[in-house]
């Protein structure tokens, strides 16, 4: 049964991250949750990632591309 047979109910929604790529390539991106509108749920995250979320926002353009949007299975 392929996905569009499914029945709207049963349809689970794609995940969607958004990405920080970090400029240099021997550092680790950053990845975090969003919504289809590209929105992070800060309320959601614990200290350390809301840090590091507001860090990459922080340094975007700089230390990090401007995210990017992708969708993902869970």
């Amino acid at each position: 049964m392929t996905h569009r047979m499914l029945p709207p109910s049963a349809r689970r929604p794609a995940s969607v991250e958004l990405r920080f790529v970090h400029r240099r390539n021997d550092r680790k991106s950053l990845v975090f949750s969003c919504d289809a509108a590209g929105r992070v749920d800060l309320d959601a995250l614990d200290e350390r990632r809301r840090n590091e979320y507001l860090f990459a926002r922080a340094l975007m353009g700089r230390d990090y591309a401007f995210p990017v949007m992708a969708s993902c299975d869970r």
